[in-house]
């Protein structure tokens, strides 16, 4: 026999306890009778005890009690092998971490808003594998396509502006890197999603979203920033903002345009972070599950085991029963 909660069969000891609490409930009840009448008055006016059906009627609740305990711990015996599959698509996250994402133009910035938004997208991709790319004027894999969502977590908590040395904003880099990382000998559908603020230095975007179109590859982008855009923070340490060789201060803007045609060009679509950080969530099910077919990823058998709690709930409902239509009392 197995038990799926074992921990609960800790609460046996109730047992003793309430076995005891009917004892002295019972010699409490005898006592308050007996001081108010005398034993034979008592018995023509209220009928006779009988302590063995007494007993019975306590046999019977602790009984109860122990099967219901039992029944809470689940009990299992007997076991089947069960087919099981899991269909979902290979979904590419591709993280801009150049420091233009640590504008605060949407609080508290960028870079935080993009990780904050990807946690919610984590917790209702359905049976889907998600990897993870990281890039600025370069881009590497963090973490491959898995089904194991705590290790892309994991990964998404090292994301910093300090992770990848070489400065810019590379698209190009970005996607390349995540269309290296499929396998294309499966038919499952692929797909990137692209979140960055859109400022493709390298201006190599719609190159690469050229590739990935010939790969049958969407191109799902989501932007971080506002238009009007922000100032750019100096590394930590420094303060202030980063200015230009005449020492104006640089600003960082959405590059919506390019983004939506990167997109387009893909079958894919582009959306804006706004106030809330549901956003992702939109585009995975009305843009990411809209526009891809899921494909069985993962199937094998599992070994299910039989539940038998109700068999034990069953016998303590009876001795429930039981107990109830027991009468105690001899009438006169």
């Amino acid at each position: 026999m197995k038990f799926a909660h074992l921990w609960i069969l800790h609460f046996l000891w109730l047992l003793p306890i309430t076995g005891l609490a009917l004892l002295v409930a019972a010699r409490r009840r005898t006592r308050a009778l007996e001081r108010f009448a005398d034993p034979d008055l008592l018995k023509r006016l209220t009928g006779e005890y009988q302590k063995r059906k007494q007993f019975f009627r306590g046999l019977c609740l602790l009984a109860a009690l122990a099967l219901l305990l039992f029944s809470l711990a689940g009990p299992r015996w007997g076991s089947h092998y069960q087919e099981v599959s899991q269909k979902g698509v290979d979904v590419m996250l591709v993280v801009d971490v150049s420091p233009s994402m640590l504008v605060e133009d949407i609080q508290p910035n960028r870079l935080e808003r993009a990780r904050r938004e990807i946690v919610d997208f984590i917790n209702i991709v359905q049976g889907d594998r998600v990897g993870l790319v990281a890039f600025s004027g370069a881009a590497f894999v963090q973490c491959p396509l898995t089904l194991d969502y705590g290790a892309v977590e994991m990964f998404l908590n090292e994301l910093q502006p300090d992770l990848i040395p070489v400065p810019g904003t590379d698209l190009g880099a970005a996607l390349d890197a995540a269309l290296s990382s499929f396998d294309y000998s499966t038919e499952t559908d692929k797909v990137i999603l692209l979140i960055t603020d859109g400022e493709d230095n390298e201006n190599r975007g719609l190159e690469a979203a050229q590739s990935a179109r010939e790969k049958g590859v969407r191109v799902f982008v989501f932007g971080m920033g506002e238009p009007s855009g922000g100032p750019i923070p100096e590394a930590e340490g420094k303060g202030g903002f980063k200015k230009d060789e005449g020492g104006n201060v640089v600003l960082s803007r959405l590059d919506e345009e390019s983004l939506r045609r990167i997109a387009t060009i893909t079958g894919g679509a582009y959306a804006r972070s706004m106030a809330g950080d549901l956003d992702l969530d939109i585009v995975y099910f009305e843009g990411i599950k809209a526009k891809t077919r899921a494909e069985t990823l993962k199937s094998g058998k599992i070994k299910v085991y039989e539940e038998r709690f109700p068999l034990f709930v069953l016998a303590a409902f009876l001795l429930l029963m039981a107990e109830g239509l027991v009468r105690e009392v001899k009438q006169p």
